[in-house]
């Protein structure tokens, strides 16, 4: 039986390693195809049911708890080359997703239990419909408009203010009094009946420009079709040229709020009612729930409604209505704690499956791809969906030829569902999952626990060696522009990239570049492409040092997890110290190592292998020669005593509950691990207090009472 169609509770611990390494690499995938190039290659109802998948196996295996598990990481994905970088002031986050009351109870639960709060105690919420449009940050000083961004890898997007100047439901200034600096989020969206009218636009010009081309004419590029709503909306933010921009019928909701250097309200919904004091456009159809009853019923009201309404929706967010609970919660990875969007159930087609392809990626794995007559499925045209995995395939018994039903969710590439077998062809036959590289014709083996056959070739293998090559310039690992896979791929059929640290010694082939068709042999325009390039490469010498661990590619080691070890081991030199000891099993970087929150035994493990592979400290250590990482800045208060400080927690504390204490530490940039060691700065022990309390009183550690670690967290 396919491990993921097992529950988690019948999974041995090796197999649910080797699970959550493959729904983390399929996600980290799905993120970037949607938020980076506004072309999503799974569901809604497929990414989501990723997601559940991997929540359920941690909460079963809460050791193997990935640093880089999508529970974990930061949505969306690095913004794209054309437009300047904009910092946001507070990270523009994501939202958990629930699919039914049941889900939704959890939700509440789960808010008492951090919160310490009894199960009668009213939780009041605001129901907003969710819509699927692009998100962005509008930043207000003294009341006007001065920048806007898109929510790019949730810290850092587009600067797009020329193109949001053109709306007209963006106030250029606020009306009536403001704090003196703040964030205020939005979605920037099209009705159906504008996005049915600019696609028949869009299609009748591209009839056009193809009718020309045909007769000879030279004609510029071609012109995109939007699919949906949400494209044609993101597509048209995201013009170079804001004229383009104002000419399309774009809306804006405002919903939240970002950072702000004073208080607005109260209550979100007090929030939203400043914001339409200060002239945005607020759905009206948001309405304060007083219970969690409420919010079940507005679900069920606004299911009903969809269909008619003026714009497409996917579910409702439901946000917890006291602001000050709101700061408590914080947020856990990915998503707030204290808000959840309530998903419709997903659409449905039927298709024919045409081939099964396979890709191989940089860990050498071999993932099918299912390649289907286009269909229409909600109004989007697919025609692709991933298979996962060799497993996957064979409990759908998927066959080439296959009618198939599509499950879609939103406006993205839907997931195979199941066959229609009363019309399979009789010469139909079960897929042969293939057991060598198509890449490098290398043995493709599965290794015991997990679902995902790998080629073995490693280095010689050209498939892995171009994906980490692309994996390491890309835009949220070393962020090098004009090295796209076009790029990568030429370079290293010239044999002038074969390493990352290679690329910083590309100047030196400069000569022989410019003679390639396209980078200077004809003309100054291409030879400023080289030069741009060459620039872009040396602007990348000093990185911070979590883009760089994320750029090697090492495996179960994502954005998430690379921020966990460079705030914890601070440079280059100290994380690579610590590994290298950490290759002693029951060493004290070993024990250190395993001790950092989110670090489970599985990444751990993967680190250490890496290390213990000459091959990879050599890489390193010539990549090390060519670029200085430089520790990633705390984002906590300089005078707080606990910035850069380990802690550790142990015993019952009574003003706040555990989980609680430890965000807040975090906040406040100390290094929570679950273990007390030399290297411990602070034990802040609670009642009945073990263990853990006994070991630093004969380490001669500092310890903290409950009541000495707020007065020094500042928070009385």
């Amino acid at each position: 039986m396919a491990l993921r169609t097992r529950p988690p509770e019948s999974l041995t611990a090796e197999e649910a390693a080797a699970e959550l390494a493959a729904l983390a690499a399929e996600i980290a995938a799905a993120d970037i195809a949607y938020h980076q190039n506004d072309a999503p290659e799974i569901t809604d109802a497929e990414y989501d049911a990723l997601r559940r998948r991997n929540l359920a196996i941690e909460a079963r295996f809460p050791t193997l708890k990935r640093g880089d598990s999508p529970s974990e990481a930061p949505p969306g994905a690095a913004p794209a080359a054309g437009f300047a970088k904009s910092r946001h002031g507070t990270p523009m986050l994501s939202l958990d997703n629930v699919f039914g009351p049941e889900e939704f109870t959890e939700f509440t639960r789960t808010i008492r239990r951090f919160l310490g709060l009894p199960a009668e105690e009213v939780l009041r919420f605001v129901g907003e419909p969710k819509i699927d449009g692009l998100s962005v940050n509008l930043t207000y000083e003294n009341g006007a408009f001065i920048r806007g961004a898109t929510r790019g890898d949730g810290t850092e997007g587009e600067d797009i203010t020329a193109n949001l100047r053109t709306l007209a439901e963006l106030p250029q200034r606020l009306a009536g009094e403001a704090p003196e600096r703040i964030e205020i989020r939005g979605e920037v969206f099209m009705t159906k009946a504008d996005f049915l009218a600019f696609q028949a636009e869009q299609t009748r010009l591209h009839a056009e420009r193809e009718a020309r081309r045909e007769a000879g004419e030279r004609v510029g590029e071609a012109i995109r079709i939007p699919a949906n709503p949400r494209n044609a909306a993101a597509g048209s933010l995201r013009q170079l040229d804001p004229g383009i921009t104002a000419r399309r019928p774009l809306k804006l909701f405002a919903y939240a709020q970002g950072h702000s250097s004073a208080p607005v309200a109260e209550t979100h919904s007090g929030y939203l009612a400043r914001l339409r004091d200060w002239g945005f456009q607020v759905n009206p159809l948001s309405e304060v729930l007083p219970d969690e009853q409420a919010a079940t019923a507005f679900q069920a009201r606004l299911a009903e409604q969809r269909a008619g309404l003026a714009y497409d929706i996917d579910g409702v967010v439901y946000k917890l209505d006291r602001l000050d609970w709101q700061s408590r919660l914080g947020f856990v990875g990915r998503a707030p704690r204290w808000a959840v969007a309530w998903k419709f159930p997903a659409e449905q087609a039927t298709t024919v499956l045409l081939r099964i392809e396979i890709q191989v990626g940089r860990t050498g794995a071999l993932t099918p791809r299912a390649v289907m007559q286009p269909v229409n499925v909600g109004g989007v045209m697919v025609q692709h969906a991933t298979l996962h995995n060799e497993d996957e395939i064979a409990r759908k018994d998927v066959r080439i030829g296959d009618t198939v039903v599509l499950q879609r969710a939103g406006d993205v590439i839907p997931q195979i569902v199941s066959v229609v077998l009363e019309k399979r062809p009789a010469d139909s036959q079960p897929f042969a999952f293939p057991d060598r590289c198509p890449a490098c014709g290398s043995h493709a083996v599965r290794p015991p626990g997990e679902v995902v056959k790998r080629c073995t070739g490693g280095l010689i293998c050209p498939a892995q060696t171009v994906e980490r090559l692309k994996h390491f310039v890309a835009r949220n690992a070393m962020d090098i522009e004009g090295l796209g896979e076009e790029n990568i791929i030429a370079l290293h059929e010239a044999g002038l990239v074969r390493s990352p640290a290679e690329i910083f010694r590309l100047k030196a082939h400069a000569d022989t570049i410019r003679q390639w068709e396209g980078w200077g042999r004809t003309s100054r325009a291409e030879s400023k492409k080289l030069a741009n390039l060459l620039a872009a490469i040396e602007a990348r010498r000093t990185p911070p040092l979590d883009r760089f661990i994320f750029a090697l590619g090492i495996r179960r080691i994502g954005e998430a997890n690379a921020k966990l070890l460079a705030r914890h081991y601070g440079s280059l030199a100290e994380w690579r110290e610590r590994m290298l000891a950490a290759r002693i099993i029951g060493s004290e970087a070993r024990e250190e190592l395993g001790s950092i929150q989110g670090i489970g035994p599985a990444i751990a493990q993967e680190l250490v292998d890496f290390f213990d592979e000459e091959r990879n400290l050599a890489a390193l250590d010539d990549l090390a020669r060519e670029v200085t990482p430089v520790p990633v800045a705390s984002a906590a208060a300089a005078d707080s005593p606990f910035a850069g400080k380990t802690l550790v927690f142990t015993g019952t504390l009574e003003t706040m509950t555990r989980p609680e204490a430890e965000a807040r530490a975090e906040r406040l940039g100390a290094k929570v691990t679950k273990s007390v060691s030399a290297r411990t700065d602070f034990v802040v022990v609670g009642a009945d207090a073990g263990s853990k309390a006994k070991k630093a009183a004969e380490l001669g550690l500092r310890v903290l009472s409950e009541a000495e670690w707020r007065e020094l967290a500042g928070f009385g």
